[in-house]
């Protein structure tokens, strides 16, 4: 019997591999002989260099960098041969700042680049950046200037001859354009910080920092898909470095071979913080779905709505893992949660019994 556990991180609760751990206890007490694959996920946020970590292997790879407010800090990455796994928000994240100092007008995306001259230095050629949890909306401008900074200080973006043969892949969900009503500022800055007055000081630097890359380059990315993600971070990876945007689960489960693993097994159990319809509009639940061919793929969550939709998509049983009327502060104690997932997974053994 084998079964697969590939649970995102469950935010301000539990990490992708502690949720899997308990799923792992829960069928564990239920079939003690079973063969279980744990698969820590992450979508391009928190967790992304540690499951590919877990996936490729490599070596991490800790370098000085300027936070948001450019204050000094140490960020990690991925170092894998010359592949090299980035998440931008070690370095400007939004977690990295307390409420009171969130304020997009002034974050910057500096440290991000910092850490792809760094790759670039130690030989990577392939470079995947997560683009979840930034402070900034720039458009990417800090992450460019640091790269100018660092490989054509006395020049401009286009001396950098270094940049020539990288391929960068972006893993995002984000599928908003650069500018306008569904742009970075207007449906991300808010939670950054930002006062309505701000959102259109930060769209309207945004439209012109487009308007002039378009002049130069000759070709307009702002309205590609991913162009507003990360704040524009996603803009200036596919306007100036020629980036590939892809679904941050998709990358992940291609690197570790899931399809592969998953081919044979008798279940897979995936889960989120919270399921809803939101969920089947990209997110990292769905993606496994999505990759799981025929195997029975069961969705567990700390709270879910829209079950019957979910059940619909493809997911063979939907469970939330919480009691009726416990509160939230309860929930989301860890050691709770841990025994509310494993409770949860022994009553999915009728699928696999």
């Amino acid at each position: 019997m084998k079964i697969v556990v590939v649970i995102d991180s469950m935010k301000g609760c539990l990490s992708s591999a502690d949720a899997n751990q308990a799923a792992a206890d829960g069928v564990r007490s239920v079939f003690p002989d079973a063969d279980i694959v744990q698969i820590p996920v992450s979508d391009g946020g928190e967790g992304f260099v540690d499951a590919f970590h877990a996936a490729i292997g490599g070596t991490i790879q800790e370098v000085a960098v300027r936070d948001p407010l450019m204050r000094c800090v140490t960020a990690q990455y991925l170092l894998c041969g010359q592949e090299a796994v980035i998440e931008i928000a070690q370095a400007s994240g939004l977690t990295l700042l307390s409420e009171e100092e969130r304020n997009p007008m002034v974050a910057t995306s500096y440290g991000t680049g910092q850490l792809i001259a760094d790759a670039i230095r130690k030989g990577a050629k392939q470079i995947i950046v997560g683009l979840g949890g930034s402070a900034t909306s720039d458009a990417g401008m800090g992450m460019l200037r640091a790269l100018i900074d660092t490989f054509a200080k006395q020049g401009q973006f286009d001396d950098i001859t270094e940049l020539k043969d990288i391929q960068f892949t972006i893993a995002s969900d984000v599928k908003n354009p650069l500018c306008g009503a569904q742009g970075a500022a207007h449906i991300f800055a808010p939670q950054k910080g930002a006062s309505p007055e701000m959102v259109e000081r930060l769209d309207a630097r945004a439209r012109k920092f487009a308007e002039v890359s378009a002049k130069h380059f000759g070709y307009d990315c702002s309205n590609d898909d991913g162009a507003g993600a990360a704040g524009g971070l996603g803009y200036a990876f596919l306007q100036y470095m020629h980036a590939t945007c892809r679904p941050g689960i998709e990358v992940l489960l291609e690197a570790a071979r899931f399809r592969e693993v998953v081919k044979d097994a008798d279940l897979v159990i995936t889960g989120e913080g919270s399921a809803d319809s939101q969920t089947l509009m990209g997110k990292l639940p769905v993606g496994v779905l999505h990759q799981s061919g025929d195997v029975p793929v069961c969705l567990i969550a700390g709270r879910i709505r829209d079950r019957e939709a979910l059940l619909q998509a493809g997911f063979s049983d939907v469970r939330c893992i919480n009691p009726e009327g416990i509160s939230l502060q309860e929930a989301m104690r860890p050691e709770v949660a841990r025994k509310h997932i494993s409770d949860t997974i022994r009553d999915l053994s009728f699928f696999i019994s």
